[in-house]
């Protein structure tokens, strides 16, 4: 499993943005930047949507104020659900990343079988990552929703 000290494995994602796809790979999104990325099991689901992805739209100008270059949100759906997503929730500063083959999930060890809820996904996770490095890292329990949010990682800037 990843941790902090660990740089980020290699991995094409699959992003949509203005109805435009693009296939970013982990060096474009993290090279050079200071990065908030968190990860959340599914779009539209109550917690991710109700809670934790609103929490980052909330606080995205004081993330930026403390240097942070960008606020990336991660899941195991496709490029499609995501850019969706993110505009059902006006995230316009927020980047929607798909992980849709689970590839980075399971690189850095947070991929979690759902069974028949959705099969393989994401766990739900923050991390602050300094030129693809990680800086921090908030990993949640099964089911909880305590350490992954958006105020938690403003107040560990």
């Amino acid at each position: 499993m990843i941790k902090v000290g660990d740089t980020l494995p290699e991995v094409t994602f699959s992003l949509r943005e203005n109805d435009e796809g693009s296939n970013p790979t982990t060096a474009a999104l993290f090279a050079n930047k200071k990065v908030v990325l968190f990860a959340v099991p599914g779009a539209f689901t109550p917690t991710c949507s109700n809670t934790h992805l609103p929490g980052y739209i909330t606080l995205a100008d004081k993330l930026a104020a403390k240097g942070v270059d960008s606020i990336i949100c991660l899941s195991v759906n496709d490029a499609f659900v995501m850019e969706a997503w993110g505009k059902s929730q006006n995230a316009e500063h927020i980047t929607m990343l798909a992980d849709g083959d689970a590839a980075f999930s399971q690189a850095i060890g947070l991929a979690k079988d759902t069974g028949t809820f959705g099969g393989l996904r994401s766990g739900r996770y923050s991390m602050l990552v300094e030129n693809g490095v990680v800086k921090a890292l908030n990993i949640e329990a099964p089911s909880k929703f305590e350490v992954s949010d958006a105020q938690t990682m403003l107040d560990s800037l």
